[in-house]
């Protein structure tokens, strides 16, 4: 199989699968802890708030160091997300595993997709809106002052 069939006949086809695999996994997640979300709020944002935090910590640090490093755009973004990320499902299999389905840790590790999904989502929203902003990878070195010196030198 070629790369054009591949990306034709595969890649295209499971692209629209794989966002309604997520979202039906997020309905899931809280419509098994739905209830303990609403009854115990105070425990979801005790597990939320730090989440927030770890996220956008980890994802700027990455970010920043792959700017420094003049990593281009795109690995730039793939390590940022691929730092900020998660394996919450193992997390959730676990807790409900050891502690039960209407366990605290198992609420707790539900909340953590309910958390980092919209939170990664908005970072890429950030990371498309710095795309055009910043200058990525090699072309710094190129540009200084927004003047091209790969054309002074002709």
């Amino acid at each position: 199989m070629g790369a054009k069939r591949y990306q034709r006949n595969f890649i295209d086809w499971i692209t629209p699968l794989s966002l309604i695999g997520l979202l039906f996994t997020i309905i899931i997640l809280f419509a098994s802890q739905g209830k303990n979300v609403v009854n115990q709020i105070v425990l979801v944002v005790r597990v939320a708030a730090p989440l927030i935090c770890y996220f956008a910590i980890i994802f700027m640090s990455t970010l920043f160091i792959c700017r420094k490093c003049k990593f281009d755009y795109s690995l730039t973004s793939v390590q940022s997300f691929t730092a900020a990320s998660n394996n919450f499902e193992l997390d959730i299999a676990v807790a409900i595993a050891t502690f039960g389905a209407n366990s605290n840790q198992a609420l707790a590790a539900t909340v953590g997709p309910l958390i980092e999904v919209p939170v990664l989502l908005s970072l890429v929203y950030l990371m498309k809106w710095l795309k055009d902003r910043w200058v990525w990878g090699k072309k710094e070195e190129t540009q200084t002052n927004g003047i091209d010196n790969s054309e002074a030198e002709k």
